[in-house]
């Protein structure tokens, strides 16, 4: 009996160890830099987008075309403190006129610069622009990644932000893939501002908890369960929450404000499907718009006339 407790102990302090590493594998990025894993993820992303020859030649294209519009864009840096500590870093583009203002939220292990061909898009269309780092990426601090959770939280700083400056601004969100779950947390919240008036879905998951599954399954060729539900034990302890908060599809049931679900149908990273079921789910004023041939965050680069043709029309529509 004795003997049966012990080995108990010992099986479940290997067990509690794993989990540990699987949780920081994932979403604490200084554990992921020891693994070299933000190059690991860098590498498979592109490994499945989609390569053909009209997308890449349109991402050079944008790519240019946003390198000549910094050279001249008025920006300024700016920095917040959550109520947990951290500081967190944004760039934001002054719009000359109006009042109209957008927030560009980048995906899982990105970084704002990403966001920059979008904020050359809206600026051109008189939107000012503010471009953070989400928690614990590119310039801003923190533990734990907070797949759209945290995240949502530190969102409300920087629409509080805009609001100080621009008491009467109309504001978009606009995300990609983990930005994107994000920006659905937000308008779906209680404490979502009266002045969000449209969200720009690209990309986005239905809940992380199911993600985080999935990656276990194929970064690790594990099952999901236990080790996700044990994930989520794990990240309550450590990092102060739960993959399960972390559900835009609860979200986008309470949202009264209009999105666009964008999704590229060829996306390896993040099924389509998911923003068939977020679509369906919403309460809001919607549109689906799924672009053929594109990979995970890719629409822009398909055919970025019809991509920010799109929504501009939607745009049109609500502010």
């Amino acid at each position: 009996m004795q003997l049966a407790v012990v080995l108990f102990a010992v099986l479940f302090a290997i067990y509690t160890i794993f989990v540990y590493f699987l949780v920081s594998a994932c979403l604490v990025p200084s554990f992921m830099d020891k693994l070299h894993a933000f190059e690991d993820i860098t590498r498979k992303c592109y490994s499945e987008q989609v390569q053909t020859d009209d997308i890449k030649e349109n991402r050079t294209q944008l790519l240019s075309g946003t390198q000549e519009w910094l050279k001249t864009a008025q920006r300024k840096k700016i920095q917040v403190r959550t109520t947990d500590g951290y500081r967190l870093t944004a760039e934001e583009f002054p719009a000359d006129t109006g009042e109209k203002w957008v927030l560009l939220l980048h995906g899982y292990t990105g970084w704002k610069e990403e966001m920059y061909q979008f904020a050359c898009w809206y600026q051109k269309q008189g939107y000012s622009v503010l471009v953070p780092d989400l928690r614990c990426q590119g310039e801003s601090e923190g533990d734990f990644i907070g797949m759209g959770w945290t995240d949502h939280f530190d969102c409300m700083l920087w629409i509080d932000h805009i609001l100080e400056h621009s008491p009467e601004a109309d504001i978009v969100l606009h995300g990609q893939s983990m930005g994107a779950a994000t920006a659905l947390i937000v308008a779906g919240s209680p404490e979502a501002s009266e002045h969000i008036k449209a969200v720009i879905s690209d990309s986005a998951y239905t809940e992380a908890y199911e993600m985080f599954g999935d990656k276990i399954t194929e970064w690790f060729h594990l099952p999901a369960a236990p080790f996700v539900d044990s994930a989520c034990v794990m990240l309550r302890l450590r990092g102060g929450y739960n993959l399960k908060d972390a559900s835009p599809i609860s979200a986008v049931a309470k949202s009264e404000i209009p999105t666009l679900f964008i999704h590229g149908d060829e996306d390896r990273m993040i099924d389509v499907r998911m923003s068939y079921e977020l679509f369906e789910a919403a309460s809001c004023e919607k549109e689906l718009f799924i672009v053929e041939g594109a990979g995970h965050a890719q629409a822009q680069d398909k055919d970025p006339g019809v991509y920010y043709g799109r929504i501009g029309e939607f745009l049109e529509r609500y502010l």
